[in-house]
């Protein structure tokens, strides 16, 4: 794929997209494994079935010309709710070849979130999996900008399927052809405070990580099959599964179940995979099952699993604990790359690398990024100490939509505010410290106290509480509550399993308090801010 040396960089590894003025990056993709006998290899699998790249090209050829026919215009916008299947990668290029802007959202969450993502979006078509409909069926008539819903992966009555729309398609197209500075997709994130952000990246985001992180870090090859329990619509998980494998003419390995211990260990077992991609938490849930297999708990496997077939695995999401590689490398004789990216930034932008491993650190800057470790006047900090964490990278997302003041306050000029503080050794390694807010990093996903705390605060028991931040014995940050009781209440075990139930009928999952300390205030500021630093101490 073309792209040209630039020794005047001064960002080391970096290279110039020798890209067009006018072109469409799914064609960049996906066109160039369009010749036999490229056409009949895998591109990816899931359970039984698998897309060839040829199949790739075709389907998705008619997923666009469905698109089209729904009266889906360049620029607007294609909201995908799809767990992961083989349906996925060619409705998100399908709505790239014709202009569109394809805008896969987390599956975890429930109806009123998704009333945000299509109102803020505006999209056009929303493509939904019949497994999700119950999310979209209480909102639906709230929804003045959608003209289509689409059901994928199922049928819902009164609703076109995908299926029955693709079979009637062409599977011929002549794509709509783009500036690479044309939005191409969004990717939702949450800040600390407000509403979720759309980051919009452009036509050529996706090509600068290619040519810096996939070819420089990774070195990816034809004959490598990747796995990531990271979803689709993370943007970690969109360049394991969606485009890493095209970039370098290997195959992906996709399954919609949660990515649990024993569904993970399962699939490698399967697919034998050569690459790996969890975060901290799945590791450690991994290796945990493990040696409850081997101690005879559980319900092991009649051979336990080895994982000799992978090169190496890679962790994001949140900082990898060093004690988690050692024992990773112990069990199964392979390293993790631990590295930091952003939905901003679209992937990762300081990782270890193979042969230069410092277990516990993020790694080294990224071949074609830059970073700065600053402080609260933006002068940088000399190595060893803590400061604000910037990067800067051709893969920056432009801008948040509809959010100017985030935008200004995040996206400086060339430079991407990360909000993590970090510091750099002599080595030229970076150090996680910890956020410049109160969010915290759960199982690779972001979660803001504010949104359990507000579930937590309409139970009758609750007088005031505060969420944030603690870390459990394998140093994985979870999420630990604060209590103030109502006067007539006690912080029994009772109570506690009651909050948790409580809570975790109102957010996702993985967003409800492990711990529950019940106490009688919460340190406050002079005007009445709940000091959570204190809290975290």
């Amino acid at each position: 794929m073309p792209a040209q040396s630039n020794a005047s960089s001064q960002q080391v590894g970096a290279v110039t997209l020798d890209l067009p003025e006018r072109f469409n990056v799914a064609d960049y993709y996906i066109l160039p494994h369009q010749t036999a006998p490229q056409r009949d290899r895998p591109y990816m699998f899931c359970g039984d079935e698998q897309l060839t790249y040829g199949d790739l090209h075709t389907r998705t050829n008619q997923v666009a010309n469905a698109l089209r026919g729904l009266g889906v215009e360049q620029e607007q916008r294609v909201m995908l709710l799809m767990l992961e299947s083989l349906s996925f990668p060619v409705c998100f290029w399908g709505a790239i070849r014709i202009g569109a802007v394809a805008v896969p959202v987390n599956t975890m969450l429930g109806p009123k979130d998704y009333l945000y993502y299509l109102n803020d979006s505006r999209a056009r078509v929303l493509v939904v999996d019949e497994a999700l409909w119950p999310q979209i069926e209480p909102i639906q008539e709230q929804l003045p900008h959608v003209r289509h819903i689409v059901i994928s992966n199922g049928r819902v009555a009164g609703y076109p399927s995908l299926d029955d729309l693709v079979a009637v398609a062409s599977p011929e197209l002549t794509s709509v052809q783009m500036s690479p500075d044309e939005p191409a997709f969004w990717l939702y994130t949450s800040g600390s405070t407000g509403d979720p952000k759309a980051a919009v990246h452009l036509q050529h985001d996706m090509i600068y990580v290619t040519e810096h992180y996939t070819r420089q870090v990774l070195k990816l090859q034809p004959t490598d099959v990747g796995f990531s329990a990271a979803k689709f619509f993370f943007a970690y998980g969109l360049g394991n599964s969606l485009y890493f494998p095209l970039a370098t003419g290997g195959a992906a390995v996709v399954q919609p179940a949660r990515p649990t211990p024993e569904v993970v260990f399962a699939v490698l077992e399967k697919f034998r995979p050569t690459v790996f991609y969890g975060v901290p938490t799945l590791y450690n849930g991994m290796l945990n099952t493990y040696d409850a297999w081997k101690a005879g708990k559980g319900n092991p496997p009649a051979t336990l699993p080895k994982l000799d077939y992978l090169r190496f695995s890679v962790s994001a999401g949140e900082a990898l604990p060093p004690d988690l590689f050692k024992r990773w490398e112990a069990h199964f004789g392979t390293p993790i790359l631990d590295g930091i990216g952003s939905t901003e930034m679209l992937h990762i932008f300081i990782s270890n690398q193979p042969g230069a491993i410092r277990p516990g650190s993020s790694g080294t800057v990224v071949p074609g990024y830059e970073a700065r470790i600053v402080d609260e006047h933006d002068a940088e900090v000399p190595d060893g100490e803590v400061g604000a964490l910037l990067v800067r990278g051709d893969s920056g997302a432009a801008y948040y939509w509809n959010k100017h003041e985030k935008t200004k306050a995040t996206m400086r000029g060339e430079w991407m505010v990360t909000g993590d503080q970090y510091h750099r050794d002599a080595e030229g390694y970076y150090w996680y410290a910890g956020r410049n807010d109160d969010m915290m990093k759960v199982s690779g996903a972001w979660v803001s106290p504010i949104e359990v705390e507000n579930a937590l605060i309409t139970h009758e028991a609750v007088a005031e509480c505060a969420v944030v931040g603690h870390v459990d014995d394998a140093g994985l940050v979870k999420p630990k509550a604060f209590i103030v009781l109502q006067p007539g209440h006690e912080g029994t075990d009772a109570l506690r399993e009651a909050l948790q139930a409580h809570v975790h009928g109102q957010v996702a999952g993985f967003k409800t308090p492990h711990w529950f300390a019940f106490v009688t205030d919460l340190p406050k500021t002079a005007t009445g801010k709940i000091r959570r630093f204190e809290l975290r101490d």
